[in-house]
């Protein structure tokens, strides 16, 4: 049997019809960049994670960026956030010109708040958690540190879209907060897409200045801004999608609940506090002999992931931060036990029992 990591191909057959209808009318109207289908999507954002504005931009990574840049952090700034992200988190915060200085995290692989106050100096200006694979950081502590001492949170939901914590939406937390829609993800364009949203009118008039080349009007521009907009293409496969958000999130969390059962005792599975819903964009075990179990499923027809087998403080382009191997022994020993399964919505009953039965194959 084959299980594919992902599958993108089936996931856009089933809902060809309505992209094709969808796409004809923006090629009948022309309106490609900024149009209404953008402004829909906006409004359905916001909406859905319950903040009072949303922006749409070009990526996840813009969206971080832009979120630095809206709060003026650049040049001497430090940005708290964790080096087991995907490389985009910290790329953001370096190319705002600031400098991202690394929390190790929990077991749960999301940031660990108490030792972020030790990495606040008098250059911090905001906390970067990231709701890695789709669980929400533990917010409730973040933001009682960050009002303490005078930060701006940004979160990065770029793996967290539908996800919830305390009833509330992830995204909803922040000064400022940035979701991606690339195509691996749950809710996913056929090309780059992001989000910004806010709960500050200031920050969201800023945003759709900067994301359009700091033009306020046709001619006039009160800033240097970037070209980072959503195109209506995307927005409006994404606004089609968003319709089936919740019903796919509903079957990730059941496949989740499956591995969960059934691999107890076998690896370590992620798992989930009373008071959150955990999306599951990704799900993560962590195992022992982990490439070995890689590359057994592999010659079984079993493709699996790893997000992300070298933290970011070890990467060669982070060299000049000063970090070392041992600075972070969890995200470090995590980094070698990880393993990311299938667990997108359209996987069979046969094809999870064939994950399952092949893993605790392994081990015995």
């Amino acid at each position: 049997m084959k299980v594919p990591y992902i599958n993108l191909k089936e996931q856009n057959t089933l809902l060809k019809k309505e992209i094709s209808s969808a796409l004809s009318k923006i090629f009948q109207s022309a309106n490609f960049i900024l149009g209404p289908q953008v402004n829909r999507l906006e409004e359905t954002f916001a909406r859905y994670c319950g903040t009072r504005y949303a922006v749409g931009v070009n990526s996840g990574t813009d969206a971080l960026f832009l979120a630095l840049k809206i709060l003026k952090i650049g040049a001497g700034d430090e940005v708290i956030t964790s080096p087991n992200s995907f490389l985009a988190t910290a790329t953001s915060i370096v190319a705002a010109g600031a400098k991202p200085v690394f929390v190790d995290v929990r077991e749960d692989m999301n940031i660990d708040p108490s030792k972020i106050e030790e990495k606040i100096s008098s250059r911090t200006r905001a906390i970067m958690p990231v709701h890695l694979a789709g669980k929400p950081a533990d917010m409730d502590s973040i933001l009682k540190i960050a009002k303490k001492h005078g930060l701006d949170v940004i979160e990065d939901a770029a793996q967290a879209v539908g996800a919830l914590y305390r009833g509330k939406k992830a995204g909803a937390f922040g000064t400022i907060n940035c979701f991606s829609m690339h195509p691996l993800k749950t809710l996913n364009a056929a090309g780059d897409g992001g989000m910004i949203t806010t709960d500050d009118e200031q920050h969201y008039r800023f945003c759709l200045q900067l994301r359009n080349i700091g033009l306020k009007n046709r001619t006039e521009s009160d800033h240097w801004g970037y070209n980072s907009r959503l195109d209506s293409i995307q927005a409006s496969i994404i606004q089609i999608k968003f319709k089936y958000l919740d019903q796919w999130i509903r079957q990730r969390r059941k496949n989740a609940d499956f591995y969960r059962k059934r691999l107890s005792g076998v690896v370590e599975c992620p798992s989930e506090e009373s008071f959150e819903k955990h999306a599951y964009h990704l799900f993560v075990i962590q195992a022992d002999k982990r490439n070995q179990l890689q590359d057994a499923l592999l010659e079984s027809g079993i493709e699996t992931k790893i997000h992300y087998p070298i933290p970011i403080h070890l990467q060669k382009c982070a060299r000049d931060l000063g970090y070392k191997k041992g600075d972070f022994p969890q995200v470090e020993k995590q980094s070698k036990r990880i393993l990311s399964l299938p667990i997108y919505q359209t996987l069979t009953q046969r094809q999870l029992a064939y994950v399952v039965e092949k893993i605790c194959k392994f081990y015995r």
